[in-house]
Formats: C-alpha cells, structure tokens, sequence
C-alpha cells in the first residue's frame, strides 16, 4: 500500500526533478544569480542576502587629492605691451606743435642757455621729465634741494625742447638738458653739494656730469633755489616759475629788475644783451616787451606751471 505522502498517491502532483526537466534545468545545477547580485559584483561591493533579497553594501570613498579644474582652451590675451611716452605730446598743449621760444647766450658771463625748441605746456613739463629715464632722479634731487620738482621740469621744458639732452654748439659750452654754462654749472654744483653733501654719492664727477641730466639736474635746481631767494630778498614774495624765469635765463644782475619790471617795459631797456643774443632769444630791440617775453615764456610751460612756486617752503 502507497503512503499518501507517496507522488504517485496524488493524481496530478508532478515530482520535483521532472519539474526541474521541464525548466530546461538539470538536476544539481546552482540557481542563476539576480540583477542586484550582478550589479554588486561588478561594482565591488559586498553583497548581504536580506529576507531572500540580495542588497549592496556601500563602502565610505575617500577623495584622492583635489578636485580636478577644467583647463581653459583660449587663454585671456591681457593688455599689449606699452610704453610710456617720452618728449611732448598732444595732451594740455595749448602752444601749436612746432612753437619755439628761446634761452640765454650767456654773454654777460652768468647766463644758462641758448634756449631751444619746446611745445609743451602746463603739466606736460612734468611729464617729459618724468618720462625721461633720469626723471625721477631729477624730481628727488629738486626736492633735496629744496624747489618743486614742476620748477625744474619747466626749467628743462624751455632749455631743452622736452627735456632732451643736448651737447654743445661749437661756439658755445652749454650743453645739457638744463642748458648751463661750465662756469655756472661748477659754481652750482660746489655750492649744492657743499649744502647737502649726500648728493655727492650718485653724480657724474667733473664737467662730463653735464652731460648727465640727473646729476646737471643738481646744479640747475641750485641755481634756481638762489634765484627765489634772491628775489625774496628783493621783496618779490614766494617767487613763482615765471618770476625765476629771468633770474635763470639772463642771469643774477637781470633776475629782480626783471621780475619787478612793468609788462609795458622794453626787454631791451631791461636786459643789456649782444645783438646776437637779443636775436637767440626772439627778442627785437625796442619792440619786445616784458609782458610779451612773460606771454612767450607761459606759452611753453602752460599757466599753471608759470604760476606755480619755485621753493618748496616760503620761510
């Protein structure tokens, strides 16, 4: 007798390897693994059977290093190269390009000199000396000195045509960006030097040093803070540029009958020049007068420059 837990006992139950026949499996085979098993696998984690499912176990990443930044392909081309201007340009020139007035010929002895070409005006003076290599050199010794650095620039402006460095006429021994005589320019330097000795470390020695316009810039800037105490002293307060402007050009026995003259007076009743030296500095005998000479003078350097002071404290 058949036990009823015997297949054959219950009508239509199928057994279970012939189950497994029909599946297409054989008996003893493992069972497939599912998607997730897979899936964690191939992603190298663990995986934990949960109430028969398979899950992945995360596993804490730790970053190597910092994050990648993305590499630009076009770079920024920035600002192209520039250099800063030297000599006169268009900005504040109120004198047309090509204008030209002139310096002393230092006949009497004590003058600067022949004056040459400029058509700058106003702050343009400072900027083609502070344009120059030596510029800044030039405005430190202006104010060891004791004078305003626009004071010299202006100095330079006239002289020079832009504060160029000039050599020497064969006629003549001014030279320099400041235009100044040998005798002046040695009798300068001494007393400057003799002031503020300092000054002694960084100059060209000898009459070569004229050729050199930081180190002239010490005789020149000298020579104009003389010419505003000598004024001062002849009761014109705070000398201006312009005021010292005689003093400089003609000379120490010109510079207070011209600062304190009339504009109506005659540069030629005023200033005892040679023919020559009338002519070098455009000035015609019994027609010129002072206030045209003034106008010709602020022409170059611009008002403010004409106005400004020449020594750095008024004591």
């Amino acid at each position: 007798m058949q036990s009823p837990s015997d297949p054959a006992h219950h009508p239509g139950h199928v057994p279970v390897p012939a189950l497994a026949m029909r599946r297409g499996a054989r008996p003893g085979q493992p069972r497939p693994a599912s998607r997730a098993a897979l899936l964690a696998t191939a992603l190298g984690l663990a995986a934990v059977p949960v109430a028969g499912t398979v899950l992945a176990e995360p596993v804490p990443q730790t970053m190597n290093g910092v994050p990648l930044l993305p590499i630009p392909t076009y770079e920024e081309t920035g600002l192209p190269p520039f250099m800063m201007p030297t000599g006169a340009t268009a900005l504040d020139a109120s004198t047309p390009p090509g204008s030209t007035t002139t310096g002393g010929d230092g006949s009497m002895g004590d003058g600067t000199g022949t004056g040459s070409t400029g058509d700058g005006s106003g702050s343009q003076s400072m900027a083609s000396m502070m344009g120059r290599s030596w510029g800044e050199a030039a405005s430190q010794n202006a104010q060891t000195i004791g004078i305003t650095p626009v004071a010299l620039a202006a100095t330079c402006q006239i002289e020079a045509g832009g504060c160029q460095t000039n050599p020497a006429s064969s006629s003549t021994t001014i030279t320099g960006s400041f235009q100044m005589l040998d005798s002046t320019y040695t009798a300068m330097m001494n007393s400057a030097l003799a002031r503020n000795p300092s000054l002694a470390a960084n100059i060209v020695p000898g009459l070569a040093g004229k050729l050199d316009p930081a180190t002239e810039s010490i005789a020149a800037a000298e020579y104009l803070r003389q010419g505003a105490v000598s004024l001062q002293s002849n009761n014109v307060p705070n000398p201006s540029v312009l005021d010292v402007r005689g003093y400089y050009n003609f000379g120490p026995s010109y510079g207070t009958s011209l600062a304190r003259s009339s504009p109506d007076a005659l540069m030629s009743e005023v200033v005892s020049l040679s023919a020559n030296g009338y002519k070098n500095n455009g000035i015609v005998p019994g027609v010129t007068t002072v206030g045209s000479w003034r106008t010709s003078v602020t022409s170059k350097i611009g008002s403010s420059a004409s106005s400004a002071p020449v020594l750095l404290s008024n004591k």
